[in-house]
């Protein structure tokens, strides 16, 4: 099948989707968890096959994005039944008003209609977009990445064995069979098929469809996200929060990519953070964190001195670049520069540089004494999250049910002319 077939397939079923009842919805969303459940043996073995194609070319970092297990099916299945679980903000009110000249008018949530989603090695991505587009009464449109290709395949086949078994049809979820450049640029200039294309992936996926999109894309994001330990910070909690933000899954989009020390407390507290990433972890059997520093960091610390891109990098891998700045005003400041407005953090115990920090930094999610790795659509009370917006118009942060929504006015009058 092409991938102008797949469009024309997803678009001829959408309003039989939009129409669905939410019990029906519900209702098919918990078949596809348990086939998804029951189909786990066979996941894996597609999962195998993608894993071993890539063995000697993709980093172990970039694996364990790729690797399923059958805990993580479980986790799949899981979000899926988190999702059903979630109230439908499709037919929600938003507002009603009645005009002086007795027009009645509500502004009601709908469907966007075909949503597509290009994303790179996250198999589970196929589940989360499935989950959230069903819900929100969208037909989805998936294009993965080569490399997760096999297992994508296996977890739409299950899911899709499940509408069958309620006789919906199995084109509300699609994947497309080209995994080319070409199926890509397909999706991105589709205009009488796709209503919103969603891109999750690099730095380079993201830019090529925000740049040659004629359908209406999202921007989401290539995270280069901060941590500011500020000289009133708890340094026990601050060395918590780095190592969590850095390491807990460092190639993921909400990771830490840069820790910024108040030049107030450097001297005391990098020794500190070395030992933690550096030392203790490699003592401790687990993979030390490489620490790229600027000339202040490096005269108290060595490591390796920072290049001249570090600080604008997402590096997805178990390396950390560190600088020291003065104070909360040149944190901000160092953060408007570098940062892809992605999530940054403050650790402090001064109340007025949060308040400060919270209120300039203009990131779609901000912290305050707390890891960036909560920027996550299961952490936010999203069930999961079809990708996570950097920009500011429609949707910013992770998006669940509702950024997937549109609205229409629906005017109901008596006769009124103008």
């Amino acid at each position: 099948m092409t991938t102008r077939e797949v469009l024309e397939g997803a678009k001829a079923v959408k309003g039989q989707l939009a129409l669905l009842s939410t019990e029906e919805k519900n209702n098919a969303l918990l078949v596809m968890a348990d086939a998804l459940e029951a189909e786990t043996d066979k996941i894996l073995a597609a999962n195998a096959e993608d894993l071993s194609a890539v063995r000697d070319t993709m980093n172990t970092v970039m694996q364990d994005r790729l690797r399923l297990s059958a805990d993580r099916v479980r986790g799949m299945a899981a979000g899926i039944r988190e999702v059903a679980a979630l109230p439908d903000p499709v037919g929600t009110i938003i507002n009603r008003f009645t005009r002086p000249n007795g027009l009645k008018m509500e502004k009601v949530r709908i469907p966007m209609g075909v949503v597509a989603i290009i994303y790179e090695s996250r198999p589970n991505v196929t589940s989360d977009a499935a989950a959230l587009a069903l819900k929100s009464g969208n037909v989805c449109v998936l294009r993965c990445g080569k490399e997760a290709y096999s297992s994508s395949c296996a977890i739409m086949k299950a899911m899709r064995s499940g509408l069958a078994s309620l006789g919906l049809p199995e084109t509300f979820l699609n994947i497309v069979p080209d995994t080319s450049r070409a199926s890509a640029t397909e999706l991105m200039t589709a205009t009488d098929c796709v209503d919103l294309l969603i891109p999750r992936g690099g730095a380079g996926l993201i830019r090529a469809c925000v740049d040659q999109a004629k359908v209406p894309c999202i921007q989401t994001g290539t995270g280069i996200c901060h941590v500011f330990v500020d000289g009133s910070a708890d340094q026990e909690k601050a060395l918590n929060i780095i190592e969590n933000a850095k390491t807990s899954r460092p190639s993921v989009c909400n990771a830490e990519e840069v820790c910024l020390v108040d030049r107030s407390i450097a001297k005391e507290f990098l020794p500190k953070l070395r030992k933690r990433l550096t030392d203790d972890r490699t003592s401790g059997g687990k993979t030390p964190v490489e620490l790229r520093c600027d000339p202040e960091a490096y005269a108290i610390i060595g490591g390796k001195p920072a290049g001249d891109t570090d600080f604008d990098t997402e590096f997805l891998d178990y390396v950390l670049a560190v600088g020291v700045v003065d104070g909360v005003d040149d944190a901000i400041r160092h953060i408007e520069r570098h940062s892809t407005h992605h999530s940054d953090a403050i650790v402090t115990e001064n109340a007025e540089a949060a308040a400060l920090f919270t209120a300039a930094v203009d990131s779609a999610a901000v912290y305050v004494n707390a890891s960036t790795r909560f920027t996550d659509g299961g952490e936010f009370g999203l069930g999961c999250e079809i990708g996570i917006s950097t920009q500011k118009m429609h949707a910013r942060g992770p998006m669940g049910l509702e950024e997937l929504t549109t609205y229409k006015y629906i005017i109901r009058g008596n006769g009124q002319i103008r």
